[in-house]
């Protein structure tokens, strides 16, 4: 069999095997469906490349009492460490974001979730949960649409994954 080598990353074949047993969950909170998602086909389109690193999902919930439903189901052999998209949560390079991936793939970990709240922010149980799983994570200063922030979202996962592997879409400083 043979594996593509990405810059002098001679370890790619392993790192995607680890990878490959990670599952990537991007949920977002939306009252509302839209039955015209303009945004879509982009978030998609980068959880799509993903596919040769990891396995990734993208999930809508009605509330975030029914996200967090889901996620208290969401059992397997490690905890699933989340990061709520909060405006109160720490900024992040992408860089920074691709170590925290790496540390807990490092560390063996199943399932990361990160998910973007409803309109109105997390109530403050969720972010203590997270607080106690992952963390929270802001985007910067402005607001942004749920749908733009899935979609940076999106590419920074797809990034993250290819600074671990030393893929060269990721071109940083």
């Amino acid at each position: 069999m043979v594996f593509p080598v990405f810059g002098n990353n001679l370890f790619f074949p392993m790192l995607c095997c680890i990878l490959l047993s990670m599952r990537v969950t991007l949920a977002h909170i939306a009252s509302r469906a839209s039955s015209k998602d303009t945004y879509e086909e982009l978030i998609r389109s980068y959880l799509n490349r993903c596919a040769g690193f990891m396995q990734s999902e993208a999930k809508s919930f009605r509330s975030e009492e029914a996200f967090l439903d889901w996620l208290g189901r969401q059992h397997g052999r490690t905890q699933t460490a989340v990061l709520l998209l909060d405006g109160r949560g720490k900024q992040m390079s992408s860089e920074a974001l691709a170590a925290w991936v790496g540390k807990h793939r490092d560390e063996g970990t199943q399932q990361i979730v990160f998910a973007i709240g409803p309109a109105d922010g997390w109530s403050e149980a969720a972010r203590e949960l997270a607080k106690g799983r992952g963390g929270l994570l802001s985007l910067g200063t402005m607001t942004l649409a749920h749908q733009l922030a899935r979609l940076v979202m999106a590419e920074q996962i797809y990034r993250a994954y290819t600074i671990l592997t030393g893929h060269p879409y990721h071109r940083g400083s």
